[in-house]
């Protein structure tokens, strides 16, 4: 255990692996939001100039207060061995923004200003259900087994966080698969690289000298963007929000679950954080969430703030307190300068995301070694809902490129072909919150408390009766089947737990 002197340490040598992981995550979702902006139709001079400036410093102010929170808490505990909470853009928020706000609006109108500001619109309202998760977010995590909550941030690593930097790392081998192996060696293997360096920097410095030398890189791209550099600050305006409400309006139901599903991704990061040795509050940390969402959104930008999953990840790799602010000021700085168009020619992506397939192992692994034996058939379950919405993600993006969709396809015809279309949408529609449903409920189920089962069984009928879970569109009556079974199931589980108590009592023997 690293020694304590009465002085809480606001930077240690280790915490320069952890600022190069996190801020390389955060980069890497810089680039891709911006790439995801600019095909959509957001022009570049709103995209760089506006909209990632914000970005920016709500991730700074994020990083600002969860410094501050790991300081309260490394004093309180007279321990250098705290670490920050991480925390940046939420990931799959940065996709179905755009992809179900802003590129529906524009479509709609032609006017990406308006498609911004509906954005925005939308953007406010996911952060002020986000902010009310502060007032009983507490009490959720203590009746959420843990064994619910791990699996599920397992699910959203696997396939959100590892799955795709995986399939761009092998798509050039050269490049992906070389850093990838530094950072197996580095942070797995536990090897010390030359002059000390960090292992992250290793890795990208590296790929990025191999994409250059292979040609990958262009320099006459690089050149150009130098001329794209501009200095930028974001603007407060409660006008652009309020402009936005009425093209946000059709969209703004959506909010609901995904604020739902910020509030639920809040509560697990935090309990992964808890055990991998640090207590955070979860009202606090839901509080700096929240309130960073709606900064976002009142600055210009419409993608909330999360704390990340990897917490155990960053731990491991030697991160302490400084790497989240350094992170923020990191972030502020080339959003402010416009660097982000520069980066884009100068290091290959090829060469950052096996610094994610990392966080997705960990993760992964957390939940399997963090619960104990019995509850890993419950971890598996809380996989399958997110790999079902990373499968419809993925079929949806490859059917928009072929300028088509499911609808159009058509389901019968999809099933005909073997992929049951509609059973897919029914499993990842809510994935966070099918999956810690069917994980508690199996998690109880193996300690034998049908009772708590049977509870949570009535719960995924309210969320299904309003479309919250296993339905596309979100209003009342939505899923009157799948409520009803729900009910079924919860009447199924209440009938073993009378039985059980029977028994108890000197009844008769049901097992």
């Amino acid at each position: 255990m690293e020694s304590f002197n009465g002085h809480v340490k606001l930077w240690q040598k280790t915490d320069i692996d952890g600022f190069f992981g996190l801020f390389t995550n955060n980069l890497t979702n810089l680039l891709v939001m911006a790439g995801l902006l600019i095909s959509t139709g957001i022009p570049a001079t709103l995209t760089f100039g506006s909209i990632l400036p914000a970005v920016g410093l709500s991730i700074f102010v994020s990083s600002v207060i969860y410094t501050y929170m790991a300081y309260r808490l490394a004093k309180k505990e007279k321990r250098n061995t705290v670490t920050a909470l991480p925390s940046g853009t939420s990931v799959p928020h940065m996709f179905l923004i755009v992809f179900l706000i802003i590129g529906p609006v524009y479509r709609a109108t032609g006017d990406p200003y308006l498609a911004w500001y509906a954005s925005l619109a939308w953007g406010f309202i996911e952060g002020i259900i986000e902010l009310s998760g502060s007032l009983f977010g507490a009490k959720i995590r203590k009746l959420i087994p843990r064994s619910a909550m791990l699996g599920s941030l397992a699910g959203a690593s696997i396939t959100f966080i590892a799955m795709s930097p995986a399939m761009q790392t092998f798509d050039l081998p050269y490049i992906g698969l070389i850093s990838f192996i530094i950072i197996l060696l580095g942070w797995f293997g536990k090897v010390k690289f030359p002059f000390h360096l960090p292992v992250g920097l290793v890795a990208i410095i590296v790929g990025t000298a191999i994409g250059w030398a292979t040609g990958v890189m262009d320099l006459d791209a690089l050149v150009g963007s130098l001329n794209s550099i501009k200095f930028s600050v974001p603007t407060f305006s409660i006008n652009r929000i309020v402009s936005g409400f009425s093209e946000a309006l059709p969209f703004i139901v959506s909010a609901i679950p995904l604020g739902i599903y910020n509030m639920l991704e809040t509560i697990d990061n935090v309990e992964s954080a808890e055990v991998a040795g640090d207590s955070y509050s979860t009202t606090k940390t839901m509080l700096a969430d929240g309130s960073t969402s709606i900064l976002a959104s009142l600055m210009g930008s419409p993608f909330p703030t999360a704390v990340f999953i990897g917490h155990p990840g960053w731990k491991e790799a030697g991160a302490r307190i400084g790497y989240t602010l350094a992170t923020g000021i990191a972030v502020l700085m080339i959003t402010w300068l416009g660097l982000i168009s520069l980066l884009l020619t100068i290091i290959p992506l090829e060469a950052v995301l096996p610094i994610l397939i990392y966080i997705g192992l960990m993760i992964g692994a957390q939940a399997f070694q963090e619960v104990d034996l019995k509850y890993a058939p419950a971890v598996i379950l809380a996989l399958i809902p997110w790999l079902a919405d990373w499968g419809k993600n993925i079929i949806g993006n490859a059917l928009n490129a072929a300028g088509t969709d499911a609808l159009t396809v058509g389901y019968e015809a999809m099933e005909l072909a073997g992929l049951p279309y509609g059973g897919l949408i029914a499993l990842s529609s809510g994935a966070i919150i099918i999956s810690m449903l069917w994980s508690s409920i199996l998690s109880f189920i193996i300690d034998r408390n049908f009772h708590y089962a049977a509870i949570t069984a009535l719960l995924g009928s309210i969320f299904s009766f309003f479309g919250l879970i296993h339905y596309e569109a979100v209003g009342i009556g939505i899923g009157i089947e799948t409520a009803v079974s729900y009910i079924i199931v919860s009447i199924i589980l209440g009938i073993f737990y009378k039985k059980i108590n029977k028994n108890k009592n000197g009844g008769i023997n049901y097992d």
